[in-house]
């Protein structure tokens, strides 16, 4: 049997382990779960030595199944996650997640004298409290202890990089999220570190994707039921890895991953920078990903099944596809409500977070069925939104979006989302995404593919259904998107001063 490659993805929830064959096909794969610290309001924490510990629970899992030894692994992992480790690399603090706000203070403070676009066009990323940079000026503000004594400030990659080889190493696209990276010289910013107190030599060593980092070490090798020696090599931010692993890389292909939070990008071999997208570098280890997040995707569908319909898909497994026929049966726009996505405040292109979700046109006539409808819309016109930008401000047409994720098994969202974006969505909804990023980083590594771009060729997957735009709908979503992209601006007022008087009152918008 020919080796296969291990590609480990370390999301927020949980921790996969697949194995692929080089031609791409998923032999087997293992799973454990993660917890999720919640100390307080908005505050997300991990302890990293959970993420250690599902690591070997899944690869040791693995091994006792697979009949030959893995020529390679690598990980995949949740983006702009960062863990302060000691000398010996144990961790000083809870890993701060992506998803805490504590640095959201910091967000103005730092940018006092600094300009957004300065940031940008270092970084690539505009001001919001989701990058390390702003959560590590609140660390030395508010545990000084621990940040004095730090030795290096780690992403999940590099930390469990270190647990594997001895080498707390990362990728580039394992960096970059971070915000303290230069993407242009694809090296620490002294200048960021600096602006958040840190040196460049506190952090981990950069390689590209695609790099071997080490071999296993013994204890490493105990641990993880691996034999002693096997490369790890480097792959990086789950985001990028999925781009790769659909081959979103020169050739017009958007990647669309439709979570619980909605991730689309598109390459670019310019690292352009605006307002309307972030700039990351790709994961093919050549050019850029222009990229969209939207914190509020498949967390919607969640809200409005428990929160308001009152129905539970897991205890009714059928709930879920008769709403769906139910909102397939309205016609685009449905009664006339629009949605506007932001439960959990917006990124690109407002970055804004204060910014709250919103619905307009509500009459009489909507239930159900057209609030579901409403908010697939709502989702998608941001991604048109997206789209348009990237053809308009940076050149970059896409041709055809792949979709993965969970709603990508959805025939209502899939279809949705090519009328509004006015390309063919083809669906992979089963794709491990990230994992098969990380097995093409590690089957170049080890010399099976020349170069990343050949080995995403080869492994990415081929086929799935595709939804065509239907041009009237097109149309129609078209003139829809010039009212829904107005929204934000005339309502961030008064989300503005809602904010502000909230504060102190509502447990969700207390320290």
């Amino acid at each position: 049997m020919t080796a296969p490659l291990i590609g480990i993805d370390v999301s927020t929830t949980g921790v996969k382990a697949c194995a692929w064959h080089p031609d791409g096909h998923c032999i087997d794969e293992a799973r454990a779960s993660l917890a999720l610290q919640r100390p307080g309001p908005h505050r997300y924490e991990q302890d990293p030595e959970d993420w250690w510990v599902a690591v070997c629970r899944v690869l040791r899992a693995l091994g006792e199944r697979l009949p030959v030894a893995p020529a390679a692994l690598a990980i995949a992992h949740q983006r702009e996650t960062f863990v302060a480790s000691g000398d010996d690399g144990s961790p000083l603090h809870p890993a701060l997640l992506w998803l805490d706000r504590r640095g959201e203070p910091w967000v103005k403070r730092l940018h006092e004298g600094f300009p957004a676009e300065a940031m940008r066009a270092c970084s690539g990323k505009s001001p919001n409290y989701g990058p390390a940079f702003y959560k590590l000026a609140w660390l030395a503000e508010a545990r000084p202890g621990i940040f004095g004594s730090l030795a290096m400030v780690c992403d999940v990659q590099a930390w469990l990089a270190r647990r594997l080889t001895g080498r707390a190493v990362t990728s580039w696209t394992g960096a970059d999220p971070l915000g303290l990276f230069d993407i242009r010289h694809m090296e620490w910013s002294a200048e960021l570190c600096e602006r958040v107190g840190l040196r460049t030599d506190q952090l981990p060593g950069v390689v590209a994707p695609g790099t071997r980092i080490g071999g296993l070490s013994r204890d490493a090798a105990s641990a993880t039921g691996m034999p002693a020696g096997t490369p790890l090599v480097a792959a990086g931010g789950d985001g990028q890895m999925g781009g790769l692993a659909v081959d979103a890389l020169d050739n017009g292909r958007l990647y669309l991953n439709l979570g619980t939070a909605v991730v689309a990008g598109a390459w670019s071999s310019a690292p352009a920078v605006s307002p309307a997208w972030r700039t990351l570098t790709a994961g093919a280890g050549e050019g850029y990903y222009l990229e969209s997040s939207l914190r509020s995707g498949a967390l919607l569908s969640d809200w409005l099944l428990k929160r308001v319909v009152g129905l539970d898909p897991v205890a009714d497994a059928a709930v879920l596809e008769r709403l769906e026929a139910e909102a397939a049966a309205l016609p685009p726009g449905g009664y006339g409500a629009l949605l506007l996505p932001y439960w959990e405040g917006v990124m690109n292109p407002h970055w804004d977070d204060a910014a709250r979700g919103a619905i307009l046109g509500l009459s009489d006539a909507d239930g159900r069925a057209s609030l579901y409808r409403a908010l697939i819309e709502g989702v998608a016109l941001e991604q048109a939104g997206f789209v348009s930008a990237l053809r308009v401000e940076a050149g970059v047409v896409a041709h055809e979006a792949v979709a993965t994720g969970g709603p990508a098994g959805s025939d209502l969202w899939c279809r949705i989302h090519a009328d509004a974006i006015g390309v063919p969505v083809r669906r992979q909804p089963g794709l491990e995404a990230a994992a098969l990023g990380a097995a093409i980083c590690a089957a170049c590594g080890v010399g099976i593919y020349p170069d990343l771009a050949s080995a995403a060729r080869a492994m990415a997957p081929a086929g799935g259904d595709v939804f065509t735009p239907d041009p009237d709908n097109q149309a129609f979503y078209a003139r829809l998107r010039g009212i829904h992209g107005r929204i934000h601006e005339r309502m961030a007022p008064l989300m503005h001063e809602l904010e502000a008087a909230l504060a102190g009152q509502n447990p969700l918008h207390r320290a």
